[in-house]
């Protein structure tokens, strides 16, 4: 894009590599699609991961933009810090991609592009491509008849009503959010392990409970940043109402990986981004350099000896201890 970006738009990183960054970027639910997703949570979510993450891979495949073919990592999270419904998508994405046409001067007949180092996308353009693209897919998921509606929003069943909903929306600015890049794999690394697997609140936010109210830390965002930390008192189930909101459907795959980190291909477009951008591979592991025949025994250690099947662990027992005595199911045998 030509000319200076939005200062909204910019993400800063004096001192990093060009090539190595990785942008954190977060994609957000509008609040009345918020509502749907509370009834329809598999559907929505389905559509906000996927839609987040098309919305990145094809504004970065445009010539005008990045031209590139880029991957991502994008993790789900429902919560506010009031443990209120607040669907959004935080998304990892390197600073580059893929050249999506072979260029035969380059290693293996593809280079890399990097973007600038201090801007990756316009969030601008992406919340205009990830609100058309997420109306028309629930759209399509409401014809369907995926989409189920009860109490305050049954009238949403009615196709105009539905269609007069969705209108509103087109008009609205949808919420996406560039944040400052990380440093390097090491900080990104850093990043996911304490923020992939949270919950809705952490033990360390729990203050009290008096066998009645439950009082816990949150954050306001919208205070300065020596009073942004506050107190909330819940009665009991009030506040276990709002935990259990953020209970994901059966199945649902909250971490995901897209584009070039899709499992199908990752390893071997990993393989290539790192010759092409002169990054060394990782060490071999104990277990590769041990050879196929430990690998072979390793991937058996829990297989019954007398079919094959996988045994599964109930329990593990720490020496000296009295194992539980589980119960053992009746199958209808007359005692006398």
């Amino acid at each position: 894009m030509a000319g200076r970006p939005p200062s909204r738009t910019l993400a800063r990183a004096p001192g990093l590599r060009r090539g190595r960054l990785y942008f954190h970027v977060v994609f957000t639910l509008p609040r009345p699609i918020a509502d749907i997703a509370y009834q329809n949570k598999a559907v929505v979510y389905d559509l906000l991961l996927k839609t987040a993450a098309d919305t990145l891979i094809t504004i970065a495949a445009d010539p005008k933009h990045l031209g590139a073919r880029i991957g991502l990592t994008a993790v789900l999270h429902t919560w506010g810090s009031t443990l209120t419904h607040h669907p959004h998508a935080h998304i990892i994405v390197p600073g580059g991609g893929l050249s999506p046409k072979p260029a035969p001067a380059e290693a293996g007949g593809q280079h890399w592009i990097a973007c600038r180092p201090r801007f990756f996308l316009s969030v601008e353009v992406l919340s205009r491509l990830f609100r058309r693209l997420f109306l028309e897919r629930l759209t399509a998921a409401y014809q369907a008849g995926h989409l189920q509606f009860f109490a305050g929003q049954a009238a949403l069943a009615a196709p105009a009503a539905f269609k007069a909903y969705l209108a509103a929306l087109r008009k609205r600015e949808w919420v996406v959010y560039a944040k400052r890049p990380f440093g390097g794999p090491d900080a990104v690394l850093a990043y996911l392990s304490r923020y992939t697997h949270r919950i809705a609140i952490a033990n360390s936010r729990l203050v009290a409970f008096d066998g009645e109210r439950v009082t816990f830390k949150w954050k306001d965002y919208r205070a300065k940043s020596g009073a942004r930390y506050k107190l909330m008192t819940l009665d009991a189930d009030e506040f276990i109402r709002r935990f259990l909101i953020h209970v994901l459907p059966d199945g649902f795959h909250r971490i995901r990986h897209y584009g070039l980190f899709a499992n199908a291909n990752r390893a071997a477009n990993i393989a290539l981004a790192r010759r092409l951008l002169s990054v060394p591979g990782p060490p071999p592991s104990s277990e590769d350099s041990d050879g196929t025949q430990n690998r072979h025994e390793d991937s058996e250690w829990n297989a019954c000896p007398c079919c094959g099947g996988r045994m599964i662990i109930i329990e593990i027992c720490a020496p000296g201890c009295q194992p539980r005595l589980w119960p053992i199911p009746s199958i209808g045998l007359d005692s006398s």
